[in-house]
């Protein structure tokens, strides 16, 4: 039932688009699309102005009021008077702790009309690595994207009151040891007991095989079955694994969604596979593909709303250790 929804989340989020965008004089006019939108988002936090968008870095200030002017448009609530977390955090590289950063998370919420004090956490990193000398690392792909596609998101449900409480989170320093979402796990805006799964966004826009990853089942096979059966119509081929020892590489602890997974928030990771740009210059709005990215944000939103709908069996089979 969930997936026959789906052709109606572009649509949707096309209304809030063209609401929320100026208009046009001309009738035939009417502001931007979702997908422009969608693709606007990704094109601004990548553009060399936001310079890297390093945490601490001025840029990295404008993506965060970016994403907050964002939040307020949507009226996504806060908790507190403001959607900052702001946080000094430890940096850590493997099993070393390094210097402390200083950094500010973008926090907001819909609350779920039927379960309101149980949440799902949505997220995505909106920090990069900024630059060396006059190169820049715009980080289009890593990740603009995984940004672009949580505003999506929370445009979406915004207009489309989920069953349970839905938090949207813009993750700073990542890329200094997952520090933001460490800080998160440690010091919630709601009780982690409550938080029922998280999902993660980074890397979602740069796959010319139609292929995006779905990873976390290995950890929490209960949740295979049902992303298959809400993608099974998707407009891209979402694919598992990237989750164990079997994978040349395991992702488990790769991105914000590992502190989640390491106090036993079941977590759902989508990513696509490693590509020349990542971690590159060449991480710019033109080598994404902009065809596969509206499509798998669409696809991600669609899981999203299956889960919401499922979310008793999950917390269900959870709660049972399995």
């Amino acid at each position: 039932m969930v997936r026959n929804k789906l052709v109606l989340i572009l649509f949707t989020l096309t209304l809030i688009a063209t609401a929320c965008s100026p208009q046009s004089d001309q009738g035939g006019m009417q502001g931007q699309t979702e997908e422009n939108q969608a693709l606007d988002d990704v094109r601004y936090l990548a553009s060399d102005e936001l310079g890297g968008r390093e945490t601490g870095s001025p840029g990295n200030a404008m993506a965060r009021q970016y994403i907050e002017q964002r939040f307020d448009s949507l009226g996504l609530r806060m908790f507190g008077n403001s959607y900052q977390q702001p946080f000094s955090q430890a940096i850590t590289t493997g099993e070393s702790t390094a210097d402390t950063v200083t950094a500010i998370n973008v926090i907001g919420y819909v609350e779920g009309q039927l379960y309101p004090n149980k949440y799902v956490v949505v997220t995505a990193h909106y920090d990069h690595l900024g630059r060396d000398g006059e190169t820049i690392y715009n980080g289009a792909d890593d990740n603009a994207s995984g940004t672009g596609g949580m505003m999506a998101a929370a445009a979406y449900f915004s207009e489309n009151a989920p069953d349970h409480s839905i938090v949207f989170i813009g993750f700073d320093a990542e890329e200094k040891g997952l520090a933001g979402a460490r800080y998160f796990v440690n010091n919630p805006s709601v009780p982690l007991d409550q938080v029922l799964i998280n999902i993660n966004m980074d890397m979602i826009s740069t796959n010319f095989e139609n292929e995006l990853y779905a990873v976390g089942t290995y950890h929490y096979p209960y949740l295979k079955p049902l992303i298959a059966d809400y993608t099974a119509d998707a407009p891209v081929n979402v694919l598992f694994g990237y989750d164990s020892d079997e994978w040349d590489q395991n992702w488990t602890l790769a991105s914000d969604h590992g502190p989640f997974h390491l106090e036993d928030v079941p977590f759902i990771y989508f990513g696509v596979e490693d590509h020349p740009h990542y971690h590159a210059p060449s991480d710019v709005y033109e080598n994404i593909n902009p065809d596969f990215y509206l499509g798998a944000v669409e696809t991600i939103i669609g899981v999203i709303e299956g889960l919401d709908s499922d979310l008793d069996e999950v917390e269900e089979v959870s709660s049972e250790g399995e």
